[in-house]
């Protein structure tokens, strides 16, 4: 690209000028508490589709060097067996995580200058709750679909990062059970 679109980039906006703080002390030890208070705090700020996500896969097919891929969904539980997200066992994503079944999502909503970042091994679900989800898809038309999937991607590191204005941004950093990690 050419430098006016560099320059042009670098006049838009970052962040709101009335960020939330975060404080991670006084922060619920166990992160999916935190998230679905951060869930709230978007929702009530007006943010669209909150339980959407990015996320990525890695594709090694062929034996060429692994090519990840990133693509948006939406968060369908969390639970015991992880942070809950579905597709077909026949897409592309689908066949990426019967090869290498880790993933890692990624949560923005930016009007809290807020991400939440996890990654780890994704495990398929049953198939009786994978039919359970695709009946009670918006769009469900009483038809059955055995290539749905319902899969749980099983954190080992889950951050949550609250933008600042100062560039003092906050990073979160915690294991599945919301012991700090490094």
């Amino acid at each position: 690209m050419s430098e006016t679109f560099r320059k042009f980039l670098r006049t838009l906006p970052d962040f709101p000028s009335d960020l939330p703080g975060f404080e991670p002390e006084n922060a619920p030890q166990d992160p999916a508490l935190l998230f679905k208070q951060w869930l709230d705090e978007a929702l009530d700020a007006g943010e669209q589709q909150p339980h959407a996500f990015s996320l990525a896969t890695v594709d090694t097919a062929d034996g060429a060097a692994p090519q990840p891929s990133s693509r948006m969904l939406i968060l369908k539980n969390i639970d015991d067996d992880g942070w809950h997200f579905a597709t077909s066992r026949t897409s592309r994503k689908g066949r990426e995580l019967t090869a290498a079944p880790k993933a890692a999502m990624n949560f923005y909503w930016p009007a809290l200058g807020r991400q939440v970042r996890l990654a780890g091994n994704v495990a398929e679900l049953s198939a009786e709750a994978s039919s359970i989800d695709w009946h009670e898809r918006p769009r469900a038309d009483g038809s059955d679909n055995p290539n749905w999937q319902l899969y749980a991607l099983q954190p080992v590191e889950i951050e949550f990062w609250q933008a600042s204005n100062d560039g003092r941004h906050v990073r979160h950093r915690v294991g599945p059970d919301g012991t700090p990690l490094a």
